[in-house]
């Protein structure tokens, strides 16, 4: 099987979410079927829905990826429970970590696991940016262009950690 470029989102906003990140990046280059991965600066955000919980810390990794969408939906799941992820029902609720597939390749993917490209990506400041960190020249599979969806979308806060 080929190897596909995928762009995975992540956040953390509990439990020293910088050292929450560093674990994944680290777990998921160590994905089999997975090379050449890259990663954004990790960057701080405000979080989404509720507004009394902590800010968040997101980055989008570049990997290339032999696996299946779902296969690498396993995976990711899987490094989210190892890291002390703990699934509710509360939608956009505080979390040590949450790992999302944001594009595969020029998929689209509409299932009741999975929903490619992310059904949010092009409204998210702490998505967006990250992402055009890694591929400024990026189009997506509606043709949309990154460098177009940046000038539409506000930073809201987002800043770079160093």
């Amino acid at each position: 099987m080929a190897f596909a470029k995928v762009y995975l989102g992540l956040g953390a906003n509990l439990n020293d979410p910088v050292a929450q990140l560093k674990q994944a990046i680290t777990a998921l280059e160590n994905v089999p079927g997975t090379k050449s991965h890259r990663c954004s600066a990790l960057y701080a955000s405000k979080p989404m829905g509720p507004q009394d919980q902590p800010d968040y810390v997101n980055a989008v990794m570049e990997i290339e990826c032999q696996l299946s969408p779902h296969a690498l939906l396993d995976a990711t799941q899987a490094i989210e429970l190892q890291l002390g992820r703990v699934r509710k029902a509360e939608r956009w609720g505080p979390r040590t970590l949450d790992i999302d597939i944001i594009l595969f390749a020029h998929e689209h993917i509409d299932d009741t696991r999975l929903t490619v490209p992310h059904y949010g990506m092009k409204e998210r400041e702490f998505v967006l940016y990250p992402l055009h960190e890694l591929a400024p020249d990026l189009v997506l599979p509606d043709g949309s262009s990154l460098s177009s969806l940046i000038t539409q979308v506000p930073r809201n806060g987002l800043e770079q950690l160093q």
